[in-house]
C-alpha cells in the first residue's frame, strides 16, 4: 500500500510517488510526458515519481473488435485494480480509450496540453486519392463509418495493434492503406508518417490526443499536486466531448466524430453521427461556455431527434 503523500511534501528517489501506465510503446511515452511535466512543475528529480507498467487486456487480444471482447474498460481495468489497492498513486490514460462512465472512487485529475487531434491516413495523400476498391485497414467504427461515407467503393479490413503494428500490417500488404492518430505518431517521435487529414474536413474522435492523470478522488493530497500540470482548456474540451458521448448513450460500437474549437471562454462542439456503414450521416453544433454541461448534453438530444433509425440505434441516449 503507497502511502498518501502531502501536497506540502516533495517525494524522493527513496520514497516515490508511482505512476501506472499500460505497457505499449505509446503509453510508455505519455507516461514518460506525464513524469517530466509534474516532476518540472514540483521542482523534483524525475527518479521521485516510477513508472509502473501493465500489460492491458486490451493490448493482449489483438484478432478481434474491441467492442466484441469488453469495450474501453480493457484499456483501463487492470489500472483501476492498481488504484483501488493502492498498488499505483496514480494512473496515465490515452483519453480516447477511457470509458464515459467511471467508477465514482475515481477522477480524471489532470488533463495535459493536448496534442493535434487530427488523423494521419497512411498508404495515400488524401482520401480522394486512395485507389478505387482499395482495402482500408482499421478497427475503429469511427473510422470505418466516416471512410465508408467518403469513399462507399473501398473495403474495411479490421486493423489492431499499437503503431507499430498496424504500420507493420499495412507493409505486408494486409490493406492498402490505413488511419492513426497524429498525436500518437508525435509522441513516438514519427511525426513524418503519412498525410495529416485536415481536421474540419475529416472530424477526430472524441478526447483525441488528451492524455489524462486519473487517481483516487478521496486522495486531495494527489490531486492538488496534479492541479499544476492540468491544462484548463483542454481539460474543459475533453470534458465537453467526453459529456456529448454520455447524453448520446455512444458505446464502442457508436460511430462519432466531433471536432471543439475555442474562443474565448466560449467551445464550440461540432459532432457528427455515422450509421456503421456510412450511408447515413448527421451533423449539428453548438457553442457554449467552458465547464458548462448543459450545452454537450443538448447538442447530444438535438443529434438524437435528428438520426434516422439507422444511427440512433447504435446510440442509447440518457
Amino acid at each position: 500500500m503507497t502511502t498518501p503523500v502531502s501536497p506540502t511534501l516533495s517525494p524522493s528517489p527513496a520514497n516515490p510517488l508511482k505512476l501506472g501506465t499500460r505497457r505499449s510503446p505509446l503509453a510508455m511515452a505519455q507516461a514518460e510526458e506525464t513524469r517530466r511535466r509534474l516532476c518540472a512543475a514540483h521542482g523534483w528529480e524525475e527518479a521521485a515519481v516510477e513508472l509502473v507498467s501493465v500489460v492491458a487486456s486490451g493490448d493482449q487480444i489483438l484478432d478481434r473488435p474491441l467492442a466484441e471482447i469488453g469495450g474501453k474498460a480493457l484499456w483501463t481495468k487492470e489500472l483501476d485494480a492498481w488504484l483501488a489497492d493502492g498498488s499505483i498513486d496514480f494512473a496515465v490514460h490515452s483519453m480516447k480509450d477511457v470509458e464515459t462512465e467511471r467508477p465514482g472512487a475515481l477522477m480524471i485529475a489532470a488533463i495535459l496540453p493536448r496534442e493535434d487531434v487530427r488523423d494521419v491516413l497512411v498508404g495515400a495523400d488524401s482520401v480522394a486519392a486512395i485507389p478505387v476498391g482499395a482495402r482500408v485497414g482499421t478497427s475503429a467504427p469511427r473510422r470505418a463509418a466516416q471512410i465508408l461515407h467518403a469513399r462507399p467503393d473501398v473495403t474495411v479490413v479490421g486493423f489492431r495493434g499499437n503503431v507499430a503494428t498496424r504500420l507493420g500490417k499495412l507493409e505486408a500488404g494486409e490493406a492498402d492503406v490505413t488511419l492513426l492518430a497524429a498525436a500518437g505518431l508525435n509522441r513516438l517521435g514519427q511525426s513524418g508518417v503519412g498525410s495529416p487529414l485536415a481536421s474540419d474536413d475529416w472530424l477526430p474522435a472524441p478526447a483525441q490526443g488528451g492524455i489524462g492523470v486519473e487517481c483516487l478522488a478521496a486522495r486531495a493530497d494527489l490531486v492538488a499536486l496534479l492541479d499544476a500540470i492540468d491544462h484548463k482548456p483542454s481539460h474543459a474540451a475533453i470534458n465537453a466531448e467526453r459529456g456529448l458521448l454520455r447524453g448520446l448513450g455512444g458505446t464502442c460500437h457508436s460511430p462519432i466524430a466531433l471536432l471543439t474549437t475555442a474562443e474565448g471562454d466560449a467551445l464550440t462542439l461540432r459532432a457528427a453521427l455515422f450509421s456503421p456503414d456510412g450511408v447515413d450521416r448527421i451533423e449539428a453544433s453548438a457553442t457554449f461556455p467552458a465547464g458548462d454541461s448543459h450545452g454537450p448534453a443538448a447538442l447530444a438530444r438535438q443529434l438524437l431527434e435528428m438520426a434516422p433509425e439507422a444511427i440512433r440505434r447504435h446510440f442509447t441516449g440518457s
